[in-house]
């Protein structure tokens, strides 16, 4: 007989990927952070080690989101997001690896640049340097009009463009995303211990609806929890909620929406503005686990685990998983917080 996550495994076996990303990525513990804090035994799943392109959990959704373009005669990527934007890098490296165009739809003016090296360096950089075409617009609250009008406008120019929305944030990026789960499942088994909660940053909804689904089917005692970094916690959960559903839907598995717990107050001033939390996240993840963390994602979902860890969230005999989602290049946009 099949094991749960064996079944689930099955069920994603329908939804193939192209195979660039470097899966599974690890699961380790973080005994020194653990200590520090004096909480419950902390664990890191190394999104930040998926390959191409300096990773990410993007690339996770991308394995399987870029199967359809290629299936579909994609010649081009369209893709948008802020400059420092992880996801836009790494649609950036994957256009680049499988020998298609590459056009960014890039946003400006949902954050003031906070330093002179903001808009080129990082993630800006590795984007310039992967080939990508890079469009200037003005940022108006809709995540992905100017991805369609982009390729709208290529289309009319015979080009084949596939869209690659916000944050590879569909439906179908949830669905590739939920193989994380059934990863910790796995892996956590193989080191004895069974996650009470998977702790991770949450934006554009599709990395935590993943988890939701693939948490029902492979681990349902495990709490997720997303640490929302948007400052929008209202909108963030409306759209797992939706991923979540049409991923529950595509896989034919079930979905709660009880299940979705968004956590507010940790997203310092606004998005992409950090908080002196999310500089000390930084700083304890790089000195006691050698973690490169960065300050718009990744760190503030660091912060929020360890106010929670501080407010007595868990006990330290239980077991819980941070997800570190990547996002290093973007540190050096943000280099002036570590003068």
């Amino acid at each position: 007989m099949l094991s749960s996550v064996d079944r689930f495994v099955k069920a994603l076996a329908r939804f193939p990927r192209l195979g660039i990303a470097h899966l599974p990525t690890p699961l380790e513990p973080m005994k020194r952070l653990s200590a520090h804090l004096n909480g419950p035994r902390l664990w890191a799943k190394r999104e930040d080690c998926t390959g191409l392109g300096m990773g990410g959990n993007k690339l996770r959704k991308l394995d399987y989101v870029l199967h359809d373009a290629i299936t579909s005669g994609a010649d081009t990527l369209v893709s948008g997001g802020v400059v420092q934007s992880n996801s836009q890098r790494q649609v950036a490296a994957a256009a680049a690896k499988l020998g298609l165009g590459c056009h960014l739809a890039v946003y400006h003016g949902r954050l003031s640049p906070p330093s002179p090296e903001y808009e080129t360096t990082g993630n800006a950089l590795l984007n310039r340097l992967f080939g990508a075409t890079l469009h200037d617009v003005p940022w108006n609250g809709d995540r992905n009009g100017a991805i369609r009008e982009l390729a709208d406008k290529l289309r009319a120019q015979g080009r084949k463009p596939y869209v690659v929305p916000y944050g590879v944030s569909s439906p179908l990026g949830a669905v590739g995303y939920a193989s994380t789960a059934a990863e910790i499942a796995t892996q956590a088994a193989a080191q004895g211990f069974a996650p009470h909660s998977i702790v991770h940053c949450t934006g554009s909804g599709a990395t935590q609806a993943g988890l939701v689904v693939g948490a029902r089917a492979c681990l349902p005692k495990t709490r997720i929890v997303g640490i929302d970094i948007d400052a929008e916690p209202d909108r963030v959960r409306a759209d797992v909620l939706a991923f979540g559903k049409g991923a529950a839907d595509l896989l034919d598995q079930p979905f709660a929406p009880a299940d979705v717990d968004v956590v507010a107050g940790h997203a310092g001033p606004a998005y992409g503005v950090p908080h002196a939390a999310t500089t000390q996240a930084i700083k304890l993840g790089a000195s006691l686990e050698g973690l490169v963390l960065d300050p718009v994602y990744s760190a503030k979902g660091l912060a929020g685990l360890i106010a929670l860890v501080k407010a007595g969230r868990w006990s330290k005999d239980q077991d819980v998983v941070f997800v570190h989602t990547g996002g290093a290049p973007a540190l050096f946009a943000y280099r002036h917080l570590f003068d």
